[in-house]
């Protein structure tokens, strides 16, 4: 397998957006996630901050609607164009780390992707969130219940199987057992597994 397109879904606290950007050093090859709000803002003409007003978040149903397959709600065109810009680098044949964005599903017609979603103990995910914002215990508790509500919301939404569901993903692994860089070299040898073998 020449290209590999590597599918973080994670757990707010769990490491794995660092998790992604060790396994894009050690494969080399570019990861996207904030990336893709100024990509998008560079084609639209929108500002990185006017998109992520919008990013991840459903549509207001109360104020838009859906006419021949166009929608006039703004979180639907811009989650459409994130979809729509990984599909493209899908399709042009680049290996890439995504980060989120319904990627486990919305590329799933990609034999080269490994989806992953990483999880955590609560109490380990509480720690991290506490020192890196720093929070009290409970606001780092609220905080990642908010943060979680909302991307369970937002893919839930935008794809048929549920977030975090493991039957979506390829491997689930808990970050919390062996820490974040001994995950990450149990998740390099599982990528490096699967491109052996094409």
């Amino acid at each position: 397998m020449s290209q590999v397109i590597i599918s973080v879904g994670r757990e707010f606290g769990s490491g794995g957006k660092n998790i992604a950007e060790k396994l894009a050093r050690r494969f080399r090859i570019p990861i996207y996630d904030r990336h893709l709000i100024t990509e998008i803002a560079n084609k639209t003409g929108l500002t990185p901050e006017e998109i992520e007003k919008y990013n991840e978040k459903p549509k207001n149903h109360l104020l838009s609607r859906r006419v021949n397959g166009y929608s006039n709600s703004i979180e639907d065109n811009i989650a459409e164009m994130q979809f729509n810009f990984i599909r493209e680098k899908a399709a042009s044949g680049e290996s890439f780390v995504v980060v989120g964005r319904c990627s486990e599903t919305k590329l799933r017609d990609f034999k080269c992707l490994v989806s992953l979603f990483i999880l955590g103990d609560m109490d380990e995910k509480i720690k991290r969130v506490m020192n890196i914002y720093e929070l009290s215990e409970d606001k780092a508790k609220a905080f990642i219940d908010k943060k979680d509500r909302k991307r369970k919301r937002y893919h839930n939404y935008h794809c048929d199987g549920h977030w975090g569901d493991s039957r979506l993903y390829d491997l689930s692994i808990n970050s919390s057992r062996l820490g974040i860089d001994r995950t990450v070299d149990i998740l390099e040898e599982y990528i490096k597994a699967r491109m052996a073998e094409d």
